[in-house]
């Protein structure tokens, strides 16, 4: 009687061995259905040795509706990239050969860095040229380790010379050349290297391309070497020889990964170009800063005082231009100059409201795998890179995009290959000149409306040129119908676009 009670009690209660097996199983369970799903999503977030960007993400034809745009960028037909190219049969105006080096370098201020060279310098020669000039680069790699390539900012050079590696070239490999034709435009500019471009722009592969009839033109090229701002390689203030009276063109480029200010004490100034274009009736203005985004081109325009006095040019608070007899400095103005309303209006080319394709381009932030990495990353209409839009293009289409941005971070946004017009900021429409970009900042919580015309065929990148956001996944491409690209990212020839 008294087994057989025993018994009833361990029925009761439950066998021990069986209660730790139960919590196993359930344990096991539970396991399984949370780190199931994240194993997916790694293998999925996996990127191959190599690939095609035109392989990956989903085809958005921005509203079209004829059948072509909907298969454009898995289609294997059409035109090349090699294809679109500058007349083969014309001569060079300008011919140059860069040679890129990977070396411990000498500044023009004598400071020693490590980093990358193009001839023996950093910043590069600059490059001179006037207006329809065709320009030629032969690219040299010396001693680049990781392969190189050039990528012309700002110029809306034929696809080919694009200079993106993995999309319209194989990174050039030690010992290697390749070389660059395209007709230039007027205007500031500026090259960099397009392989492993978030190490090899810090560390110095880029150089200035000035298309002017004027040599006087004052360049300042503003870069960080290893935590030092310069202006033209040099630290500090740099002096610039001019006379009273006389009127200097001052031409601003930001190679580095922030938005930059530059503000002029000693004389008002006038804004006569963005991002290599004109602006139209522009007025003379004092005690406000310049807005200049990563990437971006602003050209001042100061009239030296009559008196013999000297102008100061703030490049970002830490380096100036000392025009003349120069000027004490001062701190920051509060008053920013704004590009939506400064200058006059001009009649376009084309009407953006009758747009062809419309595309929202949305830039957030959320947790995933990106390449088999678990972090934080930067999304585009709600997903990670690759899984991001293919923007898809017909030849001529009128074109209107909106960059909204809701990631926490401002986004210096870089379209290749065209120049975009601003519309509107936050529902706010331009009133001034026209306001033409290459590189526009997007401040969070902010949203541009832009447009322009699809007339330069290709696969262009469109990214931010925060260049490490570019390799955390801020990156996609427009694409035009039929065209196709033989080359891939990774690959024997190693290349890594960002």
């Amino acid at each position: 009687m008294r087994r057989s009670a025993n018994w009833r009690s361990l029925r009761e209660r439950g066998h021990p061995g069986r209660r730790v097996r139960l919590r196993l199983v359930v344990a096991c369970v539970a396991t399984a259905a949370v780190a199931g799903p994240l194993l997916w999503y790694w293998q999925a977030s996996r990127l191959p040795s190599t690939y095609a960007v035109t392989d990956h993400g989903y085809a958005d034809a921005g509203g079209a509706t004829h059948n072509q745009a909907a298969h454009a960028h898995v289609g294997h037909s059409g035109r090349s990239v090699d294809a679109l190219t500058a007349d083969p049969a014309r001569p060079p105006d300008v011919a140059l050969t860069l040679t890129a080096r990977q070396e411990r370098f000498a500044l023009a201020s004598g400071r020693k860095v490590r980093g990358y060279t193009l001839n023996g310098q950093s910043p590069g020669p600059v490059i001179r040229a006037t207006a329809g000039q065709l320009v030629q680069v032969t690219l040299i790699n010396e001693s680049v380790p990781d392969g190189v390539a050039l990528h012309w900012h700002g110029v809306d050079v034929p696809n080919a010379a694009d200079g993106v590696a993995g999309v319209t070239q194989d990174a050039v490999g030690l010992g290697r050349t390749h070389t660059y034709r395209f007709v230039v435009d007027p205007g500031t500019y500026w090259y960099h290297s397009h392989q492993v471009s978030h190490a090899q722009v810090v560390g110095g592969m880029l150089g200035a391309l000035v298309v002017s009839p004027d040599p006087a033109d004052t360049l300042a090229l503003v870069h960080v070497y290893d935590g030092i701002r310069t202006v033209n390689g040099q630290e500090g203030d740099v002096r610039v020889p001019a006379a009273p009276g006389q009127r200097v063109r001052v031409r601003i480029v930001n190679t580095d990964n922030g938005r930059m200010s530059a503000w002029v004490s000693g004389a008002p100034f006038t804004l006569v170009a963005i991002d290599g274009t004109d602006v139209h009736g522009p007025t003379e203005v004092r005690d406000v800063a310049v807005p200049v985004t990563a990437g971006a081109r602003a050209d001042l325009s100061i009239s030296m005082p009559a008196d013999g006095g000297g102008v100061r040019v703030h490049l970002g608070g830490s380096a100036a231009l000392l025009l003349g007899a120069g000027a004490p400095a001062v701190p920051k103005p509060a008053a920013e100059l704004d590009p939506l309303g400064y200058g006059t209006p001009a009649a376009l080319a084309f009407d953006p409201e009758r747009a062809d394709r419309r595309f929202e381009y949305d830039i957030g932030r959320r947790p995933g795998f990106l390449d088999g990495k678990p972090g934080l990353w930067w999304s585009i209409n709600g997903h990670l890179y690759p899984d991001v839009p293919m923007f898809t293009v017909a030849e001529g289409d009128v074109v209107r995009m909106r960059i909204a941005n809701h990631s926490g971070e401002a986004h210096p946004m870089h379209l290749h290959g065209h120049h975009a017009l601003v519309l509107s900021r936050d529902g706010r429409s331009a009133t001034g000149s026209p306001w033409w970009v290459d590189s526009l900042d997007v401040g969070n919580g902010e949203s541009y409306d832009i447009a322009f015309v699809a007339d330069n065929p290709g696969i262009w990148m469109d990214h931010c040129h925060n260049l490490p956001h570019a390799g955390e996944g801020l990156t996609a491409h427009l694409m035009y119908e039929g065209v196709t690209t033989p080359y891939t990212v990774g690959g024997r020839a190693g290349n890594e676009p960002e």
